[in-house]
């Protein structure tokens, strides 16, 4: 499936999906409390109802009240689970592990073609080291889990995923002794590890820091029920900047952004740095853009999800822009480095590849191309902004949007833009 965007402008307002890294969270903190625990502003994505799903499979009772979810019932871990099925959601699978090696039975861990492709094995090294038994190919989906850890010391090294002690931490309250958790090396997207505590926090679970993205001790408690609302997403408000940034004219963004952690919020700074000025008023978003953009170098360590957009903004800019420090935006659900220098040399940016990111240089003369997202839902949603600045662009794999924006085209052209599914 592709689709067609013509060059448009857009305008008028629209509104920034709820965060799809909390929604997840939430959804198994929730089912790990359950006594009607309640969330509030749930983004309804592929990948957060690949959640919802793991959670029943694993003994939640689950119901959808608008666009809230209620836990009636906790998870349990003296259930039969047979299989969970995680798609294309590896925030699924890899807290779904951690869950899983709190059951005694083996349980099966799978999902989607590209999901089978991305790194497993710290994460199974680090259960292993507390009682698990875990078994997989060359260390990727699918996984057979079997349990119960009884929890003590854990040491996993930070330079993979965050995703891996979000896991660790999320399972450590419901063992027998706890955890006391060291990590080795450099972690990345620290402030995703700062989304997991912050939400831990919120279902009554404390997590002690001894020394910040190195060690923490969790001891044993339990999950208390409350009610939770999901903030936007900054890694959708970052789309929708940069497609203000390029294609607005009297474009508002709408959404409380909170006061969770989030560190995609950096855009906003980098935004800044790249000469544009961003409003924050009440719930509206607003941005006022040069004719063009200042060039700079931009260290994505912490936050890997901004790479596609940032990187189409060097359509607009006067000198290059370079990421840095994102090595780890290779194991997304593609290898997001490599697919931007294949596809945005072929619009005129002139591209250089590194192992871990790139330097974008201002086109010398930008063209129509047939873009190839890899279905990708990110690059997707990057591809067709630059499109709408560039012009007669055909977009493959936009059904992949259902992954984190389901709403984006309709949005968009809502809005002015000009994306026709062929």
């Amino acid at each position: 499936m592709k689709c067609i965007i013509e060059k448009s402008k857009i305008s008028g307002e629209v509104s920034c999906p709820s965060n799809k890294s909390y929604t997840h969270r939430a959804i198994f903190l929730a089912s790990l409390a359950g006594n009607n625990s309640r969330i509030n502003k749930v983004l309804f994505s592929d990948d957060t109802k690949a959640t919802i799903e793991a959670c029943k499979k694993f003994g939640a009772e689950i119901h959808q009240d608008g666009s809230s979810i209620i836990v009636k019932t906790a998870i349990k871990t003296g259930n039969l689970v047979p299989e969970i099925n995680a798609e294309n959601s590896g925030t699924t699978i890899r807290i779904a592990s951690g869950i899983a090696s709190l059951f005694s039975n083996e349980i099966t861990l799978t999902g989607d073609a590209s999901l089978r492709k991305r790194p497993m094995q710290p994460l199974l090294d680090a259960l292993e080291s507390i009682g698990a038994r875990c078994s997989s190919t060359d260390g990727k989906p699918p996984i057979k889990i079997t349990g119960k850890i009884l929890g003590g010391n854990v040491t996993i090294p930070g330079n993979f995923s965050s995703q891996f002690i979000s896991a660790l931490l999320i399972c450590a309250p419901m063992t027998e002794k706890g955890i006391n958790l060291t990590i080795e090396g450099n972690l990345v997207s620290k402030p995703y590890l700062d989304a997991t505590i912050a939400t831990m926090r919120q279902f009554g679970v404390t997590v002690q820091t001894l020394i910040p993205y190195k060690k923490y001790n969790i001891h044993p408690q339990v999950y208390k029920s409350t009610t939770f609302d999901v903030p936007i997403d900054f890694s959708s408000l970052a789309l929708l900047l940069s497609a203000s940034v390029l294609n607005g004219e009297n474009f508002t963004i709408r959404g409380d952004v909170g006061n969770l952690p989030q560190g995609d919020e950096v855009f906003i700074d980098i935004l800044e740095q790249l000469g544009v000025q961003v409003t924050i008023k009440d719930d509206k978003i607003t941005v006022k853009s040069p004719e063009k953009l200042n060039g700079g170098t931009f260290d994505l360590s912490n936050s890997p999800d901004l790479l596609p957009p940032l990187a189409i903004l060097a359509l607009k800019t006067s000198y290059p822009i370079e990421v840095i420090n994102v090595k780890h935006a290779r194991l997304k659900e593609t290898d997001r480095i490599a697919i931007l220098s294949r596809e945005l040399v072929k619009i005129g940016i002139d591209v250089k590849e590194k192992e871990d990111g790139l330097i974008l240089g201002p086109p010398k003369k930008m063209q129509s191309a047939e873009l190839d997202s890899e279905n990708d839902h990110r690059l997707f949603m990057a591809f067709c902004i630059a499109g709408m600045f560039i012009g007669n662009c055909h977009i493959t794999d936009p059904q992949s949007v259902s992954v984190s924006y389901p709403n984006f085209i309709k949005d968009m052209n809502n809005c002015g833009a000009k994306i026709i599914l062929e």
